[in-house]
């Protein structure tokens, strides 16, 4: 009888390290897609040996300004697309949450739409988050040295969003 129970209960830890292998899998895998899209974003673009090594010709005078009418026209586009957002959001939303849940909160491959969400609920799940009380490593990371008042502030930010959404269209 004892030989029983004691097989049930390996039993029922076996099964257990199972589902939790698994779900460590999974996180494992959302990080890794997390680490590739960073890497994506941080490619050079590398020139064929043909092209470095022919020196760029020099320019005349008349060019130089030419050249620094595109240097600005380049800025501009960077600037712009920097932000492809249809909203204006924060900085601090930029470099915190934008890069997994989108530059307009609509969600993402890897973290779920924040738009209509209350500011009570974001949060809340911050703060869960912070704490560890919700599990997930990188918004554990991301938000252990983000102040309350910075927390407080990305809510209310973010709460904003569907309608600031609607305003734009």
């Amino acid at each position: 009888m004892i030989r029983h129970i004691i097989a049930l209960i390996a039993a029922a830890l076996t099964i257990w390290a199972i589902l939790y292998m698994a779900r460590l899998d999974m996180e494992v895998h959302r990080l890794q897609m997390i680490h590739d899209i960073i890497a994506k974003s941080k490619q050079e673009v590398k020139l064929s040996p043909k092209a470095a090594a022919t020196p760029a010709p020099k320019p005349s005078k008349p060019a130089v300004s030419e050249e620094s009418e595109a240097q600005k026209k380049l800025k501009v586009l960077k600037e712009k697309a920097g932000r492809l957002s249809a909203i204006e959001v924060s900085p601090l939303f930029r470099r915190t949450c934008s890069s997994c849940h989108g530059i307009n909160a609509q969600g993402t491959q890897i973290a779920p739409p924040l738009v209509g969400k209350s500011k009570e609920y974001i949060l809340q799940a911050l703060h869960d988050f912070k704490s560890g009380k919700r599990k997930n490593y990188v918004m554990y990371g991301l938000l252990q040295h983000l102040s309350d008042e910075q927390l407080d502030q990305l809510a209310t930010e973010i709460s904003g969003f569907a309608q600031k959404l609607k305003a734009a269209q």
